[in-house]
């Protein structure tokens, strides 16, 4: 898999945290992992870290995976950082750890674009967990559409940065049955630089995930339509998925 710009370049890594604060999401697998009063938890594309380090309290094991390393040095700065066991790379080098949950945050189950990357990842966490442990994912409703608001009116934005003034809007390029490749533009106003981050995601529906984790190895036990654990509507603008490993 080929990352883009945002996890690559280190002054849009340095941003990601700006873009994506702790929020419900956080809340939501925090007490995921309580409840099912996991020991052992596995963060797979685990970005900056923000998560990871908040899951690794009470001894705890917890493995954050990325396949960037300009993330993993963001998220090896992080309070609590030192209670994670960082590694780079993705699912082929998770191995057999044995966990009690593993989750994949950020909407990153829809940078896998082809069904084979993703039944293969499905399969790398099976195997991975210790029989009847936990996955949890979430991912975009294609419902909801929200490519349709991927445009410069509604995603402008001008934020300050450690590099100056910067003004970041998203730019719907092309929607090819469930892909949708965009452009995430970003002008450094001190320097006059701009960077445009090309990228395109998976837009599976509720049965076709449903499908491929039963392929998998997995029992559905919920899907919930928001962090707050209400049912997946048309308008839902997520689907949050925990299912058990058979």
């Amino acid at each position: 898999m080929k990352l883009d710009l945002h996890y690559v370049d280190p002054r849009l890594v340095e941003l990601y945290d700006n873009d994506n604060p702790r929020g419900p999401d956080t809340d939501f697998y925090v007490a995921l992992a309580a409840k099912l009063n996991a020991h052992r938890i596995l963060d797979l594309g685990c970005g900056t870290g923000l998560l990871t380090c908040e899951l690794a309290i009470d001894g705890r094991e917890v493995i954050g995976v990325d396949p960037s390393s300009a993330m993993l040095a963001v998220a090896r700065r992080k309070s609590g950082a030192e209670r994670v066991q960082w590694e780079e790379g993705d699912s082929t080098t998770l191995g057999t750890p044995e966990v009690d949950l593993a989750i994949m945050t950020g909407n990153v189950a829809q940078v896998f674009l082809d069904d084979s990357e993703w039944t293969s990842t499905l399969r790398a966490i099976h195997a991975a967990l210790r029989p009847a442990g936990h996955i949890a994912f979430e991912s975009r409703n294609p419902d909801a559409r929200a490519w349709e608001q991927w445009n410069r009116a509604a995603t402008y934005e001008r934020i300050d940065s450690p590099y100056g003034p910067i003004e970041c809007w998203l730019e719907l390029v092309k929607v090819d049955n469930d892909r949708v490749r965009f452009h995430a533009h970003n002008i450094f106003n001190t320097t006059g630089e701009v960077v445009i981050v090309s990228s395109e995601l998976r837009f599976r529906s509720q049965a076709e995930l449903t499908d491929s984790l039963s392929d998998s190895g997995f029992t559905l036990e919920h899907v919930y339509g928001d962090w707050h654990r209400r049912a997946v509507t048309n308008s839902s603008r997520l689907m949050v998925f925990v299912a058990r490993r058979d």
